[in-house]
């Protein structure tokens, strides 16, 4: 009792510390929709370079990317080279350009709201079809986060299952309802940094736990190669493509756009960046030295995990094993942190998506305070359908994350992309990319064409939409001088 008192101590701190954060911002935020979800522009770059982090970054750091290093090995470096490329070419060539252009175009605060404005149109089909893949890809992705922050309490507390996952929804709720993008931009920050320090530590003692021998074979030529540059499925093109493919998600992440959207000054992205790169790279790194470091670990005590569902629970089982109680309860806060910054961010995009781009696309004149209710009443009901995608305990982090990201990636990636960098971009090119290359991830899901191509959705799906998107936008007639005339401004920013 006395080991779990000092957990439980550490541990309810810990999320004491988050409703503080929470509750000051709610006290000192501006009314108004703009503040709600962009937070007036006002993100300094440490904030902004941090909560993007923090949010991207969701338990799939701790729990996914870990096991599939335990399962496959160093073959698990590819996503995370795809990652860390996928971030910097993020940082590098959208940051500035969305915030800009997002400006430009009628000061845009959520990204469907952006491509409307983008292409001057009156017609609310393309901020329709926005909100409706927000919805269908971020429920999968709460889903996930909800999931994992069940199998913390479960794994913590002793909870069922199912108890778990409501009081975990209603741990997120709280205090996404409080101060909206504000108040989760300053708690993401502040849990990045207990994210780092966690998805670190860990690995640090398990190298030092480790015996001479299994510190030998997990350095060995062999092994490296002989994981790195090799398949269990025979398919090592596959694998690497598929692997590298997850950079390509960032670029269509609205929780991640709309903080290069509220950075206060373009000028500031450039510090962010760097900021961003150092959090990044470490923590990917961190996450695989888990999994092949306990791999080790727990082969020397005869112990295996079978899949991918039981190796999610490896860091979770490393800092309840190998720590002081307290010192659990902080690491295993570093899986509450993670859960809380990717999803309250993802809620609030929801929520953005739902009022913003639906409700009050038709009906223009709502006040600013109903559209603020009206976003927590959308968030509660989203967040009530991801307690049921989540429902049962054998679903997995990695599948839920892996089809959001393909989801993503090849619907807003290329558009986004191509509206910040191609002025012949047109809205029937932007519509069809986003239509065909949704219909293609669920397909190629529910097809289970993994299994007979041996490459993941996110990269054919992506060249397939982007293809589309071209060839619709050439085939149309060209964008209209306001268009253009807007386009060359923003560039010129």
């Amino acid at each position: 009792m006395e080991d779990k008192l000092g957990i439980y101590i550490s541990f309810f701190a810990y999320m004491a510390a988050l409703l503080v954060i929470g509750g000051y911002f709610y006290k000192i935020s501006k009314s108004g929709i703009s503040s709600y979800f962009l937070g007036g522009r006002e993100m300094g770059p440490w904030v902004t370079a941090l909560s993007a982090q923090a949010s991207d970054m969701s338990a799939w750091l701790f729990m996914s990317l870990p096991a599939a290093a335990y399962l496959f090995g160093y073959q698990a470096c590819w996503i995370a080279i795809g990652l860390i490329i996928g971030t910097y070419l993020n940082w590098k060539i959208v940051a500035r350009r969305i915030r800009n252009f997002s400006y430009c175009f009628g000061d845009s605060i959520t990204i469907p709201e952006y491509l409307q404005k983008r292409f001057q149109t009156n017609s609310p089909a393309i901020r329709f079809i926005c909100s409706a893949i927000v919805l269908i890809f971020f429920l999968l992705y709460v889903a996930s986060g909800f999931s994992a922050e069940s199998k913390l309490f479960e794994e913590l507390f002793g909870l069922n299952y199912r108890t778990a996952l409501f009081i975990s929804a209603l741990t997120v709720l709280i205090y996404t309802f409080l101060g909206g993008f504000r108040a989760v931009c300053w708690t993401d920050a502040f849990q990045s940094l207990i994210q780092f320090f966690t998805i670190i530590i860990v690995p640090i003692i398990l190298f030092g736990k480790i015996s001479d021998a299994g510190i030998s074979q997990v350095i060995s030529g062999e092994f490296i190669f002989g994981t790195f540059f090799s398949s269990q499925t025979d398919n090592f093109m596959g694998e690497i493509v598929s692997g590298l493919g997850w950079g390509l998600g960032y670029f269509g992440m609205p929780h991640i756009l709309v903080r290069f959207m509220a950075i206060r000054s373009a000028d500031d992205i450039r510090r962010s960046r760097i900021i961003a790169m150092a959090w990044v790279s470490i923590s990917l790194c961190a996450a695989v030295a888990i999994g092949i470091l306990g791999k080790a670990y727990l082969s020397s005590q005869g112990f295996v995990y079978e899949n991918q569902a039981a190796a999610e629970r490896i860091y979770l089982h490393f800092a309840s094993e190998l720590f002081y109680s307290w010192m659990s309860g902080i690491l295993l806060s570093g899986i509450l942190a993670a859960v809380m910054s990717t999803v309250s961010a993802q809620l609030l995009v929801v929520g953005s998506a739902m009022v913003n781009d639906l409700y009050m696309a038709i009906r223009k004149n709502t006040s600013e305070k109903k559209s603020v209710l009206l976003s927590r009443v959308s968030i509660f009901i989203v967040t009530g359908i991801a307690i049921l995608l989540a429902w049962f305990p054998e679903s997995t982090v990695m599948g839920f994350v892996s089809y959001a990201w393909a989801g993503f990636g090849a619907t807003f990636s290329p558009v986004i992309l191509l509206s910040i960098l191609w002025k012949r971009l047109t809205l029937s090119g932007a519509l069809a990319g986003m239509v065909l290359g949704g219909i293609s991830v669920i397909l190629w899901e529910s097809v289970d064409l993994y299994s007979i191509t041996g490459y993941s959705p996110i990269v054919p799906c992506f060249i397939f939409s982007t293809i589309v998107v071209i060839a619709v936008s050439l085939w149309d007639k060209k964008p209209s001088a306001d268009v253009t005339e807007c386009f060359d401004k923003a560039s010129k920013m």
